[in-house]
């Protein structure tokens, strides 16, 4: 669908084949990753996506914020995978094979090994196997702290904001650790590290969407967020759930990229929502289309988004682990939240006023869609794009209606993972408390959207939505109070936490400032100022001595003639 959508969208970009080049790249790179059978594999498509992604963020390379933005997805992604790549050393080295039969064949057997990488100090072999894999997994994954790349990399064209930023590379860690879900299974510690990381990403991840104004960065932290439950059932044992969301997001989160896109395209290329509103009498099929993914997100009942996102907060809840606690309160407050920033982007943007009548476009232009332009006042009325953008969108909305009503008994509690995960029941029951409940209360996908609707998951949406109603359609004034009053927090939320701020400080000036040094004194004072500059002091200082030696007259030169000659003389009777 995203192939498809790229020749509408693309169609006037002077890069066209450049982009259908790297986006046929990526794919290829995607399923090497997918398909493989061996860590060596894995990791060649693992790199390959992260290469592609970087010139896929940077496509537009003549914006100094692309080229920002892709320096910062690469740099964030290599810190993962140097982590990657370490859990992968240690498995080659322990277990000498880096086939995946070989070592989860191999891997119960050393699963109360104790390693002690510092002196005096002893770990579990597997955790640190499987928290050095997961560190690789929160690069690509965009999970806490090496989240900050993703809202940065929207500035690619917006098909790619959906083919990385929905269905493929932020959730190739979530597949890895599926995947090696035999490993994972024989560290306790792991699997409540990865619940941890999960669970803060997707509860403080949910509150940046709320204050943001650009269509694309708030759908963009809603998949940070969507990524984190994902990590929480990963970290409930429940890796068939995360698998079951990952699928059904992949729908309605491409959905809404696109329709963001389409949307994007209608507006002449402003991507602000305040000045939006109304488009829903402008473009039909992308309002209901988008409307269509909004309630898959936040988990309305018979939607694709409920049965996955209601089956991990139930894991979470089943779950033994020391923080299924914290995790279980962060997955049910982002219910609330996910719901309030979905629906505040699909008010400001489908009803209320237009207030493009009242803003003055050509201003929020971007430079590099200016051939988008001739011809087109600004005060022309948003458009419908052509049937090559619209189609995509419907045949998305299907699945995003459907699919999980009809995936949730074969994948989850079906044959469906028969042998390629791997849980042990005795040790982490979330999985097998799921099932048993399916099964005794529920007895089938139908019952289970009935019952859902007499939970806290979905009174907590539906309080979400009808508080963003109340804010944006009703009461813009209380929003802006509540902004004036709460500076301290927005101050907090605009910032992103600051881990912007600490990295460009921390890492990026430290680097400066060693490099500087390096610089100064490596470069100017040893190599220019000691070796080459001083080489040539230093012959420069010789012959100015020995140049007096030349004088020019005849009876110097006699006089150390002779005086030579002497010298040779008593030198020679001394050694005979």
């Amino acid at each position: 669908m995203v192939h498809i959508y790229t020749i509408g969208y693309m169609e006037e970009d002077s890069g066209y084949s450049r982009f259908f080049s790297y986006i046929s790249l990526f794919t290829f790179s995607m399923l090497m990753l997918v398909m493989s059978n061996n860590f060596m594999q894995l990791f060649f498509g693992w790199e390959a996506v992260g290469l592609v992604s970087y010139l896929l963020i940077g496509f537009w390379y003549t914006r100094p914020t692309a080229i920002y933005a892709n320096l910062k997805a690469f740099l964030v992604n290599r810190v993962g995978d140097f982590g990657f790549l370490l859990g992968i050393g240690m498995v080659l080295y322990y277990i000498g094979s880096v086939d995946y039969a070989t070592v989860f064949k191999a891997a119960p057997a050393l699963a109360n090994m104790q390693v002690s990488l510092i002196p005096n100090t002893s770990w579990s072999l597997m955790t640190v196997i499987c928290i050095l894999l997961f560190i690789g997994a929160m690069g690509k994954s965009a999970q806490v702290p090496l989240h900050v790349w993703l809202p940065d990399s929207m500035e690619g064209p917006t098909p790619i904001s959906a083919l990385i930023h929905a269905a493929t590379m932020v959730t190739a860690g979530i597949f890895m650790v599926a995947r090696m879900s035999p490993l994972f299974e024989l560290s306790t510690t792991a699997l409540s590290f990865v619940m941890m990381i999960g669970a803060i990403t997707a509860l403080f991840m949910g509150f940046l969407g709320i204050i943001q104004n650009d269509i694309k960065r708030v759908v963009a932290y809603s998949t940070l967020s969507q990524l984190g439950y994902m990590t929480v059932a990963l970290g409930a044992s429940a890796y068939s759930v995360a698998i079951f969301h990952l699928m059904t997001h992949a729908f309605f989160k491409a959905l809404l990229f696109l329709a963001a896109g389409a949307v994007i395209m209608g507006m002449h290329h402003d991507q602000d929502i305040r000045n939006m509103g109304n488009l829903k009498k402008y473009m039909p099929v992308t309002w209901i289309t988008s409307l269509i993914g909004s309630l898959a997100l936040i988990g309305t009942p018979f939607f694709a988004g409920f049965y996955s996102k209601d089956s991990i907060i139930e894991a979470v809840k089943f779950s033994q682990l020391s923080v299924s606690g914290f995790a279980y309160f962060a997955v049910l407050a982002g219910v609330f939240v996910t719901a309030f920033y979905s629906f505040r982007l699909y008010f400001l943007v489908f009803h209320g006023q237009e207030k493009w009548r009242t803003v003055e476009h050509h201003t929020h232009h971007e430079a590099h869609h200016d051939e988008h332009h001739q011809g087109l006042a600004p005060e022309d009325d948003p458009h419908e794009p052509g049937w090559v953008v619209k189609l995509p969108l419907v045949l998305l909305a299907v699945p995003s209606l459907i699919i999980g009503y009809l995936a949730i008994e074969p994948m989850l509690f079906g044959q469906f993972f028969d042998r390629v995960i791997f849980v042990d029941a005795s040790m982490h029951p979330a999985m097998s408390h799921l099932t048993h409940h399916f099964h005794e209360i529920l007895h089938s996908p139908a019952g289970m959207a009935l019952h859902g609707f007499f939970t806290l998951p979905f009174a907590l949406a539906l309080s979400g939505v009808v508080l963003s109603w109340f804010f944006y359609m009703k009461r813009p004034d209380i929003p802006a109070a509540i902004q004036a009053k709460c500076k301290v927090i927005y101050q907090v939320l605009e910032n992103k936490y600051g881990f912007d701020a600490f990295n460009e400080r921390v890492f990026a000036g430290g680097s400066r400032f060693i490099g500087n040094k390096f610089w100064q004194i490596g470069d100017v004072q040893l190599i220019d100022g000691a070796m080459v500059n001083g080489t040539a002091n230093l012959v420069g200082k010789i012959s100015a001595k020995v140049r007096h030696l030349q004088s020019g007259l005849i009876y110097h030169y006699a006089f150390a003639m002779i005086i030579g000659v002497f010298l040779f003389l008593t030198f020679f009777d001394k050694i005979n």
